[in-house]
């Protein structure tokens, strides 16, 4: 593994406009200083966290995909960003997993977030998503999947003999109301899971009045707040450190211990893709 260098995009949304949004998170992109290997959008990044999903879902390989990939090509960046998609009659808060050859995996939000209803509107994933790329394990999760650690846990792979993942994304709409238990939990999840965590979250008020700080974040193996930004738009970009996550890892091996238990999920090496 060699460092990866990953950009952050902490944005106010256009409620429920895509087309306003798209051309907003393109002008972001191109602000970024020299190459990057991961770009991180917010969850629904091109409406907001709307529950109007049957006027704004869209279908696969539609618009904001084609977006996505023209920018994956563009970058040469692997592109993160949660979008509404609709398949057979259903809406998903879908997670797109884009890489600059087109090659692509998805991730279904898995956690529901009953307050706003978000149950009743969407269905739940059914897989949890782990991928490799440029030799880091990925684990990509959106929002109210942060508050539930089983599904996100870090376990050790006896084939490949190292922990499952390397780095676990957040993307989120995450409120300023509750934005203390949104640092307390991307701590946690990064000392529990003996990896990097990344946490990328909106500014601004939704449609529904609701306010967003940002607080996007990076948290190092230790707990340790590597980088954070509050309450302003920006576009940020990190390098993270392979040696120090395996020199980490080797003092302090508390994966070796954990508790055994199963959870289904899905995981790619950069090889298995395909269209």
């Amino acid at each position: 593994m060699q460092d990866l260098k990953f950009s952050v995009i902490q944005s106010e949304l256009h409620w429920e406009d895509a087309d306003a949004n798209l051309a907003s998170f393109e002008e972001k992109i191109w602000q970024l200083n020299g190459s990057t290997d991961v770009i991180v959008l917010p969850e629904m990044f091109t409406t907001g966290f709307t529950m109007a999903a049957s006027k704004n879902a869209e279908f696969m390989n539609m618009r904001t995909f084609k977006w996505m990939k023209h920018m994956s090509e563009q970058t040469g960046a692997l592109i993160l960003g949660s979008y509404i998609v609709s398949v057979h009659d259903r809406y998903y808060n879908r997670l797109l997993w884009m890489e600059p050859n087109g090659n692509f995996r998805t991730y279904d939000k898995r956690h529901l977030f009953r307050m706003a209803n978000e149950h009743k509107t969407y269905a739940p994933g059914e897989s949890l998503l782990i991928s490799t790329w440029k030799g880091w394990r990925i684990c990509p999760l959106i929002c109210y999947d942060l508050r539930f650690p089983v599904w996100s846990r870090n376990r050790w792979d006896a084939i490949a003999k190292r922990p499952s993942y390397d780095v676990a994304v957040y993307v989120a709409n995450w409120p300023t109301a509750r934005i203390e238990a949104w640092d307390t939990l991307l701590r946690a999840r990064a000392i529990e899971n003996l990896s990097y965590v990344i946490g990328v979250n909106r500014v601004g008020q939704d449609g529904n009045g609701i306010e967003y700080n940002g607080h996007s974040s990076v948290i190092s193996p230790r707990g340790e707040t590597i980088f954070t930004n509050e309450g302003a738009e920006m576009v940020h970009t990190l390098e993270l450190s392979a040696n120090s996550l395996q020199a980490f890892r080797d003092r302090f091996p508390a994966y070796l211990d954990a508790d055994e238990f199963t959870v289904e999920y899905e995981h790619y090496e950069e090889s298995d893709f395909g269209m």
